[in-house]
Order: C-alpha cells, then sequence, then structure tokens
C-alpha cells in the first residue's frame, strides 16, 4: 500500500490531518495502535440520546480557540456553556468544614462543551473520511527510509503496514522515541523527545453519575478545590436538560493511585464528594474512573512526573527537516501557541499538513 502520507496516530490532531489532506485530495492512510479514535479523547455514555460524559477533554474556549471554534461550526456540532452558577466549596484542612464562598460574577473566557462529548468531534472528522482511509489496531514498531526515497511503515513482526512518501507522526513525543528508525534519529532529535511531557498523561478523572443535581439545589455550582483529597478539582459534569454528573481530578501521584487500588479510590472520591455536596454523593448512578497514566498508547514512566506547570511546546525549527522534510513530528505537544490543547492538536495538523 503505497501513499502519499501515511500518518501515524489516530488522535485529534492526526485524524484532523487526514481530514485536510483527503479534502486537499491528497492520498493518505491514518494508522492507529488503539482500536478506537481519539487518543486523548475519550466519552462514556449515559442514559438518552448523545448523551456522554467525558473522561479525557471536556472544554474548548471559543473566544480563544479559533480553529476549534470553527471546526465545530463547521462539522454542525452543538455546544453548551459549561455550568457555573452557584456557590464554590474550597477544602483546606481534614478536620474542618469546607469553606463556601458565593460566586458573584461568570466565568471568563466562557468554558463550552460539546453536546454528545468530545467524542462528537472524533466521530464528525471520521465520518467525513472513507473508512478505508483508516486503520486502527495497528501498532507502527519501526520506520525506515527505501533506498529509492519512500518510507516504509511496519509493525512488530517487521511485516510491512505501508509505504509512504512522507510521514507524519501524530504522537506524543515520548511515544515516538519507542519506535525504532532507520536511520536512527539524531540524539537531539530523540532526547527532546524524552524531555517533552505528554500533557494530562500523568493525571486520572473519576466521574460520579447522579438520579438528581442536588448541589445544584443546595445552590452549588458543582466547582470545588481541595487540599485533602483525593481529587484536588472537581467540577459539575451535567448535561444540559440531562444527567447530573460531577466529575474530579486526583491529587495522588500515578504510584499512590496504584498502590490503593480502583475500589479504594472510587470510595475515596465518594466520601469527598459527600463531605462537600452532602450524604447524597454517597449513592451515584454510575462511577467511571479512568488513569491515564495507566494507558500504555498514551503515558510512559516518565510522565507518572507531571510538570509543575504548562511545558512551553512546539518543535524546535533544526527538527522539521527530519529525512529531507519527509518525516514530519506532529501532535499537540508540538504546537507552539497552544501546545497540549486540543487547539494545539489543530494547529500542529495544519503545520505538519501545511507543506502538501
Amino acid at each position: 500500500m503505497r501513499v502519499a502520507c501515511a500518518i501515524v496516530g489516530g488522535g485529534l490532531s492526526g485524524l484532523y490531518a487526514a481530514y485536510l489532506l483527503h479534502r486537499r485530495g491528497v492520498e493518505c492512510r491514518l494508522l492507529e495502535a488503539r482500536q478506537r479514535l481519539g487518543g486523548r479523547i475519550l466519552s462514556v455514555e449515559g442514559t438518552g440520546a448523545r448523551a456522554r460524559f467525558d473522561l479525557g477533554p471536556a472544554w474548548f474556549w471559543p473566544d480563544m480557540q479559533p480553529r476549534l471554534r470553527g471546526l465545530v461550526d463547521e462539522l454542525g456540532l452543538a455546544a453548551f456553556e459549561q455550568q457555573t452558577r452557584g456557590a464554590i466549596l474550597v477544602e483546606r484542612f481534614k478536620l474542618e468544614a469546607p469553606q463556601r464562598y458565593e460566586r458573584g460574577f461568570n466565568t471568563e473566557p466562557r468554558s463550552m462543551r460539546l453536546q454528545g462529548g468530545m467524542q462528537a468531534l472524533v466521530e464528525a472528522l471520521e465520518a467525513a473520511l472513507p473508512s478505508s482511509l483508516i486503520r486502527c489496531n495497528l501498532q507502527v514498531s519501526s520506520l525506515r527510509e527505501m533506498p529509492e526515497g519512500l518510507l516504509e511503515l511496519a509493525g512488530a513482526d517487521g511485516k510491512p503496514l505501508a509505504i509512504a512518501e512522507r510521514v507524519i507522526l501524530a504522537l506524543p513525543p515520548r511515544l515516538v522515541n519507542r519506535m525504532t528508525f532507520s536511520p536512527a534519529l539524531p540524539e537531539p532529535v530523540t532526547r527532546w523527545c524524552e524531555n517533552t511531557p505528554t500533557w494530562m498523561a500523568g493525571q486520572a478523572k473519576l466521574l460520579a453519575v447522579y438520579a438528581k443535581p442536588f448541589w445544584i439545589d443546595k445552590g452549588f455550582s458543582g466547582t470545588a478545590s481541595s487540599f485533602v483529597g483525593p481529587m484536588m478539582e472537581i467540577h459539575d459534569a451535567s448535561l444540559p436538560r440531562g444527567q447530573p454528573a460531577l466529575f474530579g481530578f486526583m491529587g495522588l501521584s500515578p504510584a499512590a493511585r496504584q498502590a490503593l487500588g480502583e475500589t479504594a479510590l472510587k470510595e475515596a472520591a465518594l466520601a469527598q464528594l459527600a463531605r462537600l455536596f452532602g450524604p447524597e454523593a454517597l449513592a451515584p448512578v454510575a462511577v467511571h474512573l479512568l488513569d491515564w497514566a495507566q494507558q500504555p498508547d498514551t503515558a510512559t514512566r516518565a510522565d507518572w512526573e507531571p510538570p509543575l506547570g504548562h511545558p512551553a511546546y512546539g518543535v524546535p525549527a533544526s527538527f522539521e527537516s527530519l529525512w529531507s522534510g519527509r518525516l514530519v513530528l506532529s501532535g499537540t505537544e508540538t504546537a507552539p501557541g497552544q501546545g497540549g490543547y486540543l487547539e494545539g492538536a489543530l494547529e500542529a495538523a495544519e503545520a505538519a499538513t501545511s507543506r502538501f
């Protein structure tokens, strides 16, 4: 199978790159190791039509992210504003009641979510592409230059998966280092890949779905921050005119989460929600927990040590001519403007496909 471009990685960046190339009439193939598309985008089913909750990224900011705002409009997707009305809670000490603060202002900039979850964005892009263009459950393990200047992609067994004139690696940089390259990538490139944190890869997200929005009835917004844990940041995840839910980011390290175990971690999280919002929190309809640090197609062990702040993402200019420009590093961590965000994934895809 020879194509003009092979894209490795079916997250938002790789999927959008395929979308852009297909619209220009460039023959391409998208190879994804998972059995699904979306990468760090993952929505779980609730009850009702397009009732889904996000275990990966859930928000976008249309006033700050013009690419994503434009793509949502282009694909005809429906967005709604994040629920922020009501008081917020701060839990500072284990033996003290959480402090309540009445919110007297609207959140700026606006945080928006998609009807049907962020998975709706993935599905809309996939629907715009021929099914023959996408291959899931294919792990690309090696990449080599062929004598005639083409690039061969192969699996772990060495069997060719595709031959392409150019390759876009729409992967977290640390996952690029898992691949074998012939000729080998320059040492500064592999060092940069290893030192570039995968955004949110060391995080875990818990979602609790309820029959009623009891926190809203008590005047709470569902927003809380905690120095006690196990969740450090909590928000309302309810669907408009649909199922109520709360979600939180775990404050425990990946190693601590692993030692505690999923069952105990869920119990501790529900106990925390009960401390904050009341005993009704102990009776959820469903509880979902996804530890991204345990996902080998997202995180490496290096991602168990999260960055102290938002990294300065973007590919050094000296890396833009790898293999005479036929090999392109992409993915949201390569975007210099909004690296790490969904907007950065689109930014990286635009840059990677600009040479076609």
